[in-house]
């Protein structure tokens, strides 16, 4: 069955590419500010907005499995950012809250983001910021509803997911 390449696909799959590239800052392995990754910072700013979070919820948050969270999680401890108690439901359930200097690097690279974040949002014309927001909004939860077909093989055989949906 050959199969048909329209240039909305390909409109899309630039769109893909080019937000791929915009948001590089965001890469995990990369010194965002204040000598903490993207994801890092995903962490403090989780356990900041809950006051305290259990690992679980991170895990959900991060969409990582509990090995990786704990991975992300360590250097922060390591740098006194992050303190891991043992929850008081469960001894084998920890609960993570931020240092007072887990606070002061977390409002830092919050003022940090923020000339970052009004600055993007300043390129956006003000009549368009809401319909704007809505369209990434319903390209991420449509990118998130169907990522778990994404092409795990060939095209056309067996192990291809991608090839049931064309």
């Amino acid at each position: 069955m050959k199969h048909v390449i329209l240039s909305k696909d390909r409109e899309i799959l630039s769109i893909m590419a080019e937000l791929s590239k915009a948001v590089r800052c965001c890469r995990q392995d990369e010194v965002f500010c204040e000598d903490v990754t993207y994801t890092q910072f995903i962490i403090l700013d989780a356990v900041a907005r809950n006051h305290t979070l259990n690992m679980a919820s991170l895990h959900d948050a991060l969409s990582v499995d509990k090995s990786t969270t704990t991975r992300l999680v360590a250097p922060l401890i390591k740098r006194n950012l992050i303190v891991r108690d043992k929850a008081d439901h469960d001894s084998r359930a920890a609960t993570l809250r931020l240092t007072e200097a887990g606070s002061a690097v977390h409002g830092k690279v919050w003022r940090c983001l923020l000339s970052f974040i009004r600055a993007v949002r300043n390129e956006i014309p003000q009549e368009k910021r809401e319909e704007v927001l809505e369209g990434v909004r319903m390209f991420l939860t449509a990118m998130q509803n169907v990522s778990a077909t994404r092409c795990e093989g060939d095209a056309g055989s067996v192990r291809c997911k991608c090839s049931t949906i064309l």
